[in-house]
């Protein structure tokens, strides 16, 4: 239907046109303030998340040449280093950087750093800027305060660059690692893939979110529209000023949300950095990652798409339109389609787009499911009440599809990240207390010949009571029957009581004790994954220039190492075999370490031994990698605040329009209270509804996180597993904002209110 004429001059619509469109806010003023707020939170979420991982990977990047390289001086008289060997090899014109451990007589360990000491580890990479800033906070301190603290145990390590060769060490000095735990690289990796995933989905919830309330302030300002068109606004200038509105709204709450996101991340980034740098061997470098512009402009296109796409989609929604057959029908075949290929995918790109898949068909038939189970219930109920419940519950499932679906993804996405970082957690802590089982460590001098270690330890196995011990060799292999594949080798002897409690992924029948014999070996999970094997397998290695043949015993978990690696018994090695680094690990029961050191220094003939506390070392990684996770908490926790409080506006907005509908219960004899009693029912039956819906998307995205991306991507898998106290916590959230709504309804039936000229007027075309 065309407008009638203009009535009014072009100035008219110049001055009083912007005020006609902006009174819908005047009238629903909370509905402005939703939408400023979501996407003001959504702003800091992503900038956050987006600020931190984009420093991390620059980190990451520059590691390799900087600190994390852990490459030591030591001295070749075997005494402890002293701030003169430091100053020494200053003096000398070598690179190096001092680490000073300090074990407090009360307290956790503390690690001193001296980052202005390392400006050459950065030379031509713009490490030696990124070194510059101060530390703070434990378990990483300045060395000068490290230094001053009153310690029953302290050890100075010099770290050199990798870059550094021994030809360039003054005399009386050689290289040697260094390492503060077990190898943890790739679950830096992992962790910041799993944030980088949470900061898409924080994109694609703001815009689902967004797209529902301002597709309901839409449809609230047909009538405005419809009447300015007959005042001879066209509908283009109405677009053009909505365009304007929308890009307005994003400008003003974008912009606040960048501030905020960094200040978010900045205040997290002091733990997130001590935890990347101490576990995961990724100094957070200060002053990287992208600026304001980026953040900006993404989170513009995410509000203008996901608000102005509706403007496109109404005009041609009569011709997308399908009929709800072919629609389940279409969302029935995307949902398949996804499972499958997420099973059966055979890169991360498949995954991916089986993860996409899957969403948008849960997505498109989870609200029809919805409406169409409530008919089904409708029909076979007998009580007249509840027979309207279920038929306007699926009126709500329709009208509300969108607020609804985001709120399903969210609280999936919060299940499965909560699932995964408390799985992440558990597992890596039983993993470390696997590989740190022995009460200490001590490694091998450069020269020294760890058998005879090993022959006085198994002659006081029998006088010191509780005496556990086993020698570690390691060194590389080739894999024979895989091109000469390059493969760690992990060896120890004997194989003892420290290892046979490993859990293990798959096994043989008595693993350990075949290993122990000398007959077969183990492979990490990484190992098996790329070269398929399997137990029973037979596995062709050249070790030290000779073919050897083993069978697979087992398979264990390695996680957060990139490479494959064999465990096999030490004593089945060849004399060639070049030993690349060796260890006594060692629990010396009642008597204590001190007399276990001395034997071990007469014997080798050395002034002094490095001696690691594994339940230090075990105290220390577990600390800061505890630190890694409070990003990943405050993310999910803001991001489910940001669904729940979306969809609590747009509950309380909807009820609204339909509050005159409500108070027809009345006329027809109901009391305010019973009224009130069923509009709680109805909201509580949807939210929660929802809930339930929320936890098989949730499981079935954290089974596609552990099993499928974790592997694809770095070779190895976190084990599976479920909480079924946080469903319930999530539950009662989805409860708690049923109520709110039932509150907020309650207040609003107790004010007038006038019927629409029709009955679609506000709510669409159902009653």
């Amino acid at each position: 239907m065309k407008g009638l004429p203009s009535l009014f001059p072009p100035t008219f619509h110049t001055f009083f046109l912007p005020g006609g469109l902006l009174s819908h806010y005047r009238r629903h003023p909370l509905q402005l303030l939703a939408l400023a707020a979501m996407i003001v939170i959504a702003t800091m979420l992503w900038t956050g998340v987006n600020h931190l991982t984009s420093q991390a990977r620059a980190s990451l990047n520059q590691s390799e040449q900087a600190v994390a390289e852990r490459q030591q001086v030591v001295r070749n008289d075997g005494r402890a280093l002293a701030i003169d060997d430091f100053v020494a090899l200053r003096l000398a014109g070598v690179c190096v950087m001092p680490w000073l451990e300090v074990t407090p007589e009360t307290g956790s360990r503390l690690v001193g750093i001296d980052p202005l000491a390392a400006h050459c580890f950065g030379a031509g990479t713009g490490a030696s800027q990124a070194l510059d800033q101060p530390l703070d906070g434990k378990p990483f301190v300045d060395v000068y305060a490290a230094a001053g603290v009153s310690a029953r145990e302290s050890r100075l390590y010099l770290l050199t660059p990798e870059a550094t060769q021994a030809t360039d060490l003054p005399g009386g000095y050689s290289l040697k690692t260094f390492a503060t735990s077990p190898d943890t690289g790739e679950l830096g990796d992992s962790f910041l893939l799993n944030l980088e995933a949470l900061g898409v989905l924080v994109l694609l919830i703001t815009a689902l979110l967004l797209r529902a309330v301002y597709l309901l302030g839409l449809a609230q300002r047909r009538a405005s529209f419809v009447l300015l068109h007959r005042f001879g606004v066209s509908p283009e200038q109405v677009q053009r000023w909505l365009v304007l509105e929308i890009l307005v709204l994003a400008l003003v709450c974008v912009v606040p949300g960048v501030w905020l996101g960094r200040w978010l991340a900045a205040g997290l980034g002091g733990g997130f950095g001590q935890a990347l740098d101490g576990l995961f061997d990724i100094p957070l470098y200060a002053g990287q990652g992208h600026g304001w512009i980026t953040p900006v402009l993404v989170m513009l296109a995410v509000v203008v798409l996901a608000c102005l796409g509706d403007l496109i989609l109404l005009r041609f929604r009569g011709r997308l339109s399908l009929p709800v057959p072919v629609r389940a029908g279409l969302a029935t075949a995307l949902l398949v389609a996804g499972l499958v290929l997420a099973w059966l995918g055979p890169s991360l790109a498949w995954v991916f787009g089986a993860v996409a898949l899957v969403f948008a068909g849960a997505g498109w038939l989870t609200p029809a499911a919805v409406a169409h189970l409530a008919y089904w219930c409708a029909d076979r109920s007998q009580v007249p009440l509840a027979r309207w419940r279920y038929r306007e519950l699926a009126v709500l499932a329709r009208q509300l599809t969108l607020p609804l679906v985001a709120l399903q993804f969210a609280l999936a996405m919060v299940l499965s990240v909560q699932a995964l970082v408390t799985t992440f957690e558990d597992t890596f802590d039983r993993w470390l207390g696997q590989r740190l089982e022995a009460a200490y460590y001590i490694e091998v001098p450069a020269g020294a010949d760890g058998r005879k270690a090993a022959e006085w330890l198994t002659s006081q196995q029998a006088s010191i009571p509780g005496l556990q011990w086993h020698r570690v060799v390691r060194g590389q292999a080739q894999l024979a029957n895989a091109g000469s594949l390059q493969v760690d080798v992990f060896a120890v002897s004997p194989v003892g009581s420290l290892m046979r409690a490993w859990a293990l992924v798959e096994a043989a029948d008595q693993p350990w004790e075949t290993l122990a014999s000398g007959e077969g070996g183990m492979i990490n999970e990484q190992l098996a994954r790329r070269q398929r094997l399997e137990v029973g397998d037979s596995l062709q290695l050249i070790v030290g220039d000779q073919p050897q043949a083993f069978s697979v015993l087992g398979v264990y978990p390695d996680y957060g190492r990139p490479v494959g690696e064999v465990l096999l018994n030490a004593e089945t090695l060849p004399e060639t075999f070049n030993i690349r680094f060796e260890s006594i690990s060692v629990s010396p029961g009642e008597p204590g370490i001190a007399p276990v050191t001395d034997a071990l220094q007469r014997i080798w003939g050395v002034n002094a031994l490095t001696v690691r506390d594994n339940g230090t070392i075990r105290e220390l990684a577990t600390g800061v990698f505890d630190q890694t996770f409070a990003l990943t908490r405050a993310m999910t926790l803001l991001t489910l605040i940001l669904a729940a409080s979306a969809l609590l506006m747009m509950g309380w907005v909807f009820f609204s329009t339909r509050a005159w509908y409500f108070r027809l219960l009345v006329v027809w004899g109901m009391s305010q209270r019973e009224v009130a009693d069923q509009l709680q029912r109805l909201a509580l039956l949807l939210t929660g509804g929802i809930a339930v819906l929320a936890l098989p998307l949730g499981i079935w995205l954290t089974w596609v996180l552990v099993h499928r991306i974790n592997p694809l991507a770095f070779g190895w898998s976190l084990p599976m597993a479920v909480y079924p106290a946080f469903w319930l916590e999530l539950c009662i959230l989805s409860l708690a904002i049923g109520l709110s709504i039932a509150a907020l309804m309650r207040r609003q039936l107790g004010s007038p209110a006038v019927a629409p000229a029709s009955a679609s007027a506000l709510t669409g075309d159902e009653r």
